[in-house]
């Protein structure tokens, strides 16, 4: 099914056009990803197939059974509602019984009041509501969403943006078959897990989706097309990054021979133009337009930066920081305990763990805006800190790009004695001439955070700590950074969950497990996750060997631990799964008598081939669940 067709679409915001005369198609089941520089129009061109913007020239053709659905960066709520209310905003009837029961039963200490339990149950049976009851408990749950009366104004960025997903998620799973999600930036505020689950959700649901993501391995396993805005034009890529960042080069060596081709053909009918007498033939008229096409063509700007940074860094002594005994701990959340480490000159070292573990807080502890409950951090009198948090540019707005960067130093030191000067750095970082001289209040939410980036790296400090630094950054820019940052020669703390990143840049990692433990990973983060999985099967195989006791063996009188008690929601959803496994059990096989009859036309088959996969997927959800589940009865 034909869902999107764009023709000549033009943007112009500013001085010049974001994008230009640009057309494409999508259709049912594609999954592209949108790239982009920050301020060339990614954001733009989202809101208006979204209709939130209009275009300055072009068309925008949406088939009239599809629904566009977005994910924005910041999505507005209404901070006075509560979590369900926001979540559970369509007016309809199905989505309101499955908000009443998952309030009912969201409590996991305290019994539901039964009359008005037993209403919400009856009226789930009555709709049929249950089969999505499942689907969205394991959103919830899977996004960490929990105690759903709390109210949308107390909630941190982090649990606003995964409230914003689910409720994207809950939207498209319910109500529109024929559904175009448009995600900028889904991964963001997300840990490591749930971005795993996340590209595993997307990649299974028959979903056509367009998204903007900074994440090349959330790219990479969710997209099989890549469009590229680039100099106001689009470009399409099919296949993975790699395969996109062939054909780039490729292309843009191609536009350096034919630029340079243009250039030698426009130098030459230069000439001739300024021979011509002002009287002119028809026959040299129609040079002269043929004349004013090569000039356009020659003036394309190749904008391949070449400049590379030997960086001059301030000296780093012999002590860096010592961190001794430490401990830290929020009330019951323990961050550290009894931490000891020595950094060494030029270690690159990520920190992982889930959301709320204590990342950030280890982080300010290190910069000395967090004082420890007990133990020494010694920091060297020579180390220079370059902190980039996630709080962002806090600069006068009325300021023009340049001269925020000159108020810093008018140069870079390079290694070998010379300068780089303001605007050269600038350009490195993707900052065109014509941008320098903009105004900050005029950036993009992206190209402030690249700015606020360079001004750190331009004061030129010898430990960086970068937290979430690769959040709302375009592909380009991320890629220069990568390359600065492998040829530093200082110390740097990345706290991240873009698995890329990390893979590329560190040597070991300090993985907080909870309670205050952390581990000292020998590796990168694909290799800590593929040994957590080798550690998980052990763990699993020991658990299933001492479940197999020998026939006559005496054992002793040992205390045994309580098992978790079920809850009462827990107990309900179990009985459910269990009717719902007969269900589809028993539509699987009438199904497969159907087609095994041999006498159904393709347009009945096909629906109920379809189908067939859909069972399949559910009774592999529903099986594991019951699983886990039937262990705790």
């Amino acid at each position: 099914m034909h869902y999107v067709t764009v023709e000549g679409l033009t943007k112009t915001f500013g001085a010049g056009p974001l994008f230009k005369d640009i057309s494409f198609h999508i259709e049912e089941g594609d999954k592209i990803a949108l790239v982009a520089l920050n301020g060339a129009g990614k954001s733009t061109l989202l809101r208006i197939l979204c209709g939130q913007e209009s275009p300055d020239a072009g068309t925008v053709w949406i088939h009239k059974d599809v629904t566009v659905v977005m994910l924005e960066q910041q999505s507005a709520f209404e901070p006075g509602k509560s979590i369900s209310e926001n979540i559970f905003s369509q007016s309809h009837p199905v989505l309101a019984a499955i908000r009443d029961y998952e309030i009912l039963t969201d409590d996991e200490e305290g019994e539901p009041d039964i009359d008005k339990l037993t209403k919400a149950i009856e009226r789930m049976d009555e709709l049929n509501a249950w089969h999505f009851d499942s689907k969205v408990k394991q959103i919830l749950g899977k996004l960490n969403i929990h105690h759903l009366d709390q109210k949308m104004g107390s909630l941190s960025g982090g649990q606003l943006k995964r409230v914003a997903l689910a409720k994207v998620l809950i939207d498209i799973g319910f109500e529109h078959r024929h559904t175009l999600l448009i995600m900028d930036e889904p991964t963001n505020h997300l840990d490591v897990s749930m971005i795993e689950w996340l590209e595993n959700y997307l990649d299974q649901e028959n979903v056509t989706l367009l998204l903007v993501t900074h994440d090349r391995y959330f790219l990479d396993s969710v997209c099989n097309e890549i469009m590229e805005i680039d100099q106001q034009q689009l470009f399409i890529y099919k296949g993975d990054y790699e395969n996109y960042l062939e054909k780039k080069a490729t292309r843009e060596e191609q536009d350096r021979a034919s630029v340079e081709k243009a250039r030698n053909v426009f130098r030459k009918e230069l000439e001739w133009i300024r021979k011509q007498p002002k009287a002119r033939t028809t026959k040299s008229k129609s040079r002269i337009d043929a004349f004013e096409d090569v000039k356009e063509r020659a003036s394309v700007r190749l904008e391949k930066q070449q400049l590379e940074l030997n960086v001059k860094m301030t000296r780093l002594g012999g002590k860096i920081i010592e961190l001794k005994k430490v401990y830290k701990s929020f009330g019951d959340l323990k961050i550290l305990k009894g931490f000891d480490y020595t950094f060494k000159k030029g270690e690159r070292v990520g920190v992982v763990g889930k959301n709320g573990v204590g990342k950030s807080t280890f982080v300010n502890m290190l910069l000395g805006l967090e004082q420890p409950d007990s133990g020494k951090i010694n920091t060297g009198e020579t180390v220079v800190f370059g902190n980039y948090d996630q709080r962002g540019l806090i600069v006068k707005e009325d300021m023009r790009v340049i001269e925020f960067v000159k108020n810093i130093a008018e140069n870079f030191p390079l290694a070998d004695g010379t300068k780089v000067s303001a605007a050269q750095f600038l350009q490195l970082f993707l900052f065109t001439p014509e941008k320098q001289y903009t105004y900050i209040s005029k950036l993009s939410g992206g190209e402030k955070r690249r700015l606020h980036l360079l001004s750190i790296l331009f004061r030129n400090p010898n430990f960086l700590v970068l937290d979430e630094p690769t959040n709302d950054l375009d592909l380009p820019t991320l890629s220069i950074l990568e390359e600065f940052l492998l040829s530093y020669q200082g110390c740097i703390i990345i706290v991240s969950h873009d698995r890329y990143f990390m893979d590329k840049l560190v040597d070991h990692l300090f993985v907080f497990e909870g309670g205050g433990e952390v581990r000292d990973f020998p590796g990168n983060y694909t290799q800590y996750r593929e040994w957590e999985k080798d550690r998980s099967e052990k763990d699993k195989e020991e658990a299933r060997n001492e479940n197999k006791t020998p026939e006559k063996a005496v054992v002793a009188a040992v205390p045994v631990a309580e098992a978790k008690k079920m809850s009462f929601k827990e107990k309900r959803e179990l009985e459910l799964l269990e009717k719902d496994i007969a269900a589809l059990e028993a539509e699987k096989k009438e199904i497969d008598a159907k087609m095994g009859a041999g006498d159904l036309p393709y347009e009945q088959l096909e629906p109920l081939s379809r189908r067939v996969g859909e069972i399949l997927q559910l009774l592999d959800e529903k099986g594991l669940r019951w699983l886990e589940l039937s262990e705790m009865s």
